[in-house]
C-alpha cells in the first residue's frame, strides 16, 4: 500500500512539474495582458470608490424585486456574499485542476487571459454607466443617517489611491449599475459553460447564479435593474469579446503543447516542417503515398509502375 501511494504520488509530482513547466511558458509570453487585466480590477475599484464621493443618500428608488421578495436584513446580508465567495473560489481551483487531473482541455494562463478580457470589457461599460447617473444606494449604510453614505473630502491623494481597502470596498455607494457580483459570476458561469466537462455542474452553476441574483436583490444591495442589466449586458459581452479572440486549443485530444519545451524540440519541430516544404507537402495536408515522375503511385499500380521503369 505504502508502494503504491508513493508511486502514484510520483506520478502526480512529475504531472505537476510538467504543467507548470508548460504555463510558465505561456506565462512568459502573454504576462503584459494578464498584467493589464489584473491593474485594470484596481482601476475598477478607484472608479468605484471615487464615485462613492459623489453618492448622495436618499428615499430608495420604487423597486418590483423589494415588493417581490422580503427583506433578508442587515444581519443576513453575509448570505449574498457567502454564496459569490463560493462561486470564486470554485471556479478558481478549476481553472488550476490540469495541474492535478488528467482531463486537461484548456491552458490555465490562456483561460485567465479570456477571463480577464471578458471582465474588463464589462468593468468599462460598469464604469460608464455608473458615472452618468447616481441613484441612491438602497444598501444599509448607503441610507440617510448612516455615517458611511456620504464621504468627506478627501485630504490627500493617497487617501484616493488606496480606496481604504477592504474597508472602502465592502462598504461602497453610488456603484449600482451594473451589478458587479453579477459580472464575475456571469463571466465565471459562461467561461465553465464553454470549457468545462460536467453537465451537471453546468446547471448548478447557471442555478447558483439565478439564486445569486436573488440574494443580492433581497438584500437590498442592489436595485433589481442592476441584476437585470448585468444579465443581458455580461452575456453580449462575453459572447462578442469571445468571437474576437483566438480560440483556445483543445487538449483533449492529446494535442502537443502550445509552446515546444525545449530548444531540442522546437528545432525537431522545425526540421519536420523543413522536410515536408522539401516534399511538397504543406503542414495540415501531408501526403503519405510514393510519388513517381510527380504522379501518386497506389498500391494497385505498384508493379505495373515498376514496369514501366524496366522499359517493358
Amino acid at each position: 500500500m505504502t508502494l503504491y501511494i508513493a508511486r502514484e504520488g510520483s506520478k502526480l509530482w512529475r504531472k505537476v512539474c510538467m504543467e507548470t513547466s508548460v504555463e510558465l511558458q505561456l506565462l512568459l509570453e502573454k504576462w503584459k495582458l494578464l498584467l493589464a487585466g489584473l491593474i485594470f480590477q484596481y482601476i475598477h475599484g478607484l472608479a468605484a470608490r471615487g464615485v462613492h464621493y459623489l453618492h448622495r443618500p436618499g428615499p430608495a428608488l420604487q423597486d418590483l424585486g423589494y415588493m417581490v421578495l422580503p427583506e433578508l436584513g442587515k444581519e443576513r446580508g453575509y448570505i449574498s456574499e457567502s454564496l459569490f465567495t463560493v462561486i470564486f473560489l470554485s471556479f478558481v481551483l478549476w481553472t488550476f485542476h490540469p495541474f492535478i487531473y488528467h482531463s486537461k482541455r484548456f491552458y490555465t494562463v490562456l483561460l485567465w487571459r479570456r477571463v480577464l478580457a471578458f471582465l474588463v470589457a464589462s468593468q468599462v461599460l460598469r464604469i460608464i454607466t455608473f458615472y452618468s447617473t447616481q441613484l441612491p444606494g438602497p444598501n444599509y449604510h448607503c441610507r440617510e443617517g448612516s455615517e458611511l453614505a456620504r464621504l468627506p473630502r478627501p485630504e490627500s491623494v493617497f487617501e484616493v489611491l488606496l480606496i481604504n481597502f477592504p474597508h472602502g470596498v465592502i462598504y461602497g455607494c453610488g456603484d449600482l449599475i451594473f451589478s458587479s457580483h453579477m459580472i464575475f459570476a456571469l463571466v465565471f458561469v459562461r467561461t465553465y459553460q464553454k470549457y468545462g466537462s460536467k453537465r451537471f455542474v453546468k446547471l448548478l452553476a447557471w442555478l447558483l447564479a439565478i439564486i445569486q441574483s436573488v440574494l443580492i436583490i433581497a438584500s437590498r444591495k442592489h436595485y433589481t435593474v442592476d441584476v437585470v442589466v448585468a444579465w443581458y449586458t455580461v452575456n453580449l459581452v462575453v459572447f462578442f469579446v469571445d468571437k474576437k479572440l483566438p480560440e483556445m486549443p483543445d487538449r483533449t485530444g492529446g494535442s502537443p503543447p502550445v509552446l515546444p519545451l525545449s530548444v531540442k524540440d522546437k528545432d525537431s519541430r522545425a526540421k519536420e516542417e523543413n522536410h515536408k516544404l522539401l516534399n511538397g507537402n504543406s503542414g495540415e495536408t501531408a501526403d503519405w503515398r510514393p510519388q513517381l515522375n510527380g504522379m501518386h503511385v497506389e498500391n494497385g499500380n505498384h508493379v505495373h509502375s515498376e514496369a514501366m521503369l524496366n522499359g517493358t
